[in-house]
């Protein structure tokens, strides 16, 4: 059955950007945080470039194959260059979730600016029976509140940033979790959870 899920490299502090983000200048100086994407020596099935150790490799790849669409938030699409006109998953469309009207989008890209419920259900549609997979802290916060995540994957860099966009923002009560699993990997340890409804 599909899910919502939610998957972010980020700090031991909390952060999944370094200090001034913004378009032109990615995540600031937090770009530690993908390091593993590049310092192994087993190359990704789906995202080429990418050449991860054998265990990061295989949580990666397994959480990727699942991925049907995405949702994004607004701040992540403008920082990443708005993903060069495509999306950040190599055959999964994105669907940005904004309130500000937005520049040209390709095919690939859908806005949606009727909030989350809305861009959950247009990205399962799109997704068939695969997850929808949730980008940026303010997505995700928006989700939990509405109650429709399942999973949340932290892939956590053992760095403190001290600084940036703080990946978890203000919730109107707790929201608890279920370690699913937990892979440690050189420079990452991979620690999956169940949203506990």
């Amino acid at each position: 059955m599909s899910k919502v899920i939610s998957a972010h490299a980020v700090s031991v502090d909390g952060y999944v950007t370094g200090r001034n983000p913004g378009p032109g200048r990615g995540i600031g100086d937090g770009t530690s945080l993908f390091d593993w994407y590049g310092d192994g020596n087993t190359p990704s099935v789906l995202f080429d470039g990418f050449s991860l150790s054998e265990p990061s490799a295989q949580i990666f790849d397994t959480l990727a194959g699942r991925v049907g669409a995405v949702v994004t938030g607004r701040n992540t699409y403008e920082d990443s260059g708005r993903f060069g006109g495509g999306s950040p998953h190599p055959t999964a469309p994105v669907f940005v979730l904004s309130h500000r009207p937005a520049p040209e989008m390709s095919e690939q890209q859908t806005l949606v600016t009727s909030g989350i419920e809305d861009a959950v259900a247009a990205a399962r549609e799109a997704a068939g029976d695969k997850d929808v997979s949730l980008m940026g802290g303010g997505v995700l916060t928006a989700a939990l509140k509405a109650g429709l995540v399942d999973e949340v994957v932290l892939h956590q860099v053992p760095v403190l940033l001290g600084a940036g966009r703080r990946f978890f923002q203000e919730l109107p009560e707790h929201v608890q979790l279920r370690l699913l699993e937990a892979v440690p990997a050189p420079g990452v340890t991979h620690l999956r959870y169940a949203v506990v409804r």
